[in-house]
């Protein structure tokens, strides 16, 4: 005769626990973002701008495998962007600076896209 395991109740139902760590991964994260350096925020800002506007059933960014150059060239758009507003603001921007400037919007950028993969609508993380 097989011998059949009774499982505790809160192992039977572990959703309430995976709530409360899905919580904490979304806390430590906002909280991890708000130590960005002052220009990082303000270009991560600009960037969730931006893909507010491009977040929609069917967008490019929940393909499975979005196209690598339209991101680049998503990536160098937001970076145009960045450059005139800085020109705009008095920012002297050197070529090195403006390398500087679209590594990090990409950098951003890419992370941005993942954190609204691996997010619901509710603004629950799946893992």
């Amino acid at each position: 005769m097989a011998n059949h395991r009774i499982l505790p109740f809160y192992l039977a139902y572990p959703m309430p626990f995976s709530y409360q760590e899905e919580s904490t991964v979304e806390s430590d994260l906002d909280y991890l973002m708000q130590m960005y350096p002052k220009d990082a925020k303000n270009y991560q800002r600009r960037i969730s701008i931006i893909l507010d506007k491009m977040d929609y059933q069917g967008s490019f960014i929940y393909d499975a495998y979005p196209d690598q150059i339209t991101l680049y060239k998503l990536a160098q758009d937001i970076s145009d962007i960045i450059y005139k507003e800085e020109e705009k603001a008095g920012n002297l921007l050197t070529d090195d600076k403006k390398e500087w400037i679209g590594e990090l919007v990409m950098i951003l950028l890419f992370y941005e896209i993942y954190k609204r993969r691996h997010t619901d609508r509710r603004g629950i993380l799946k893992f």
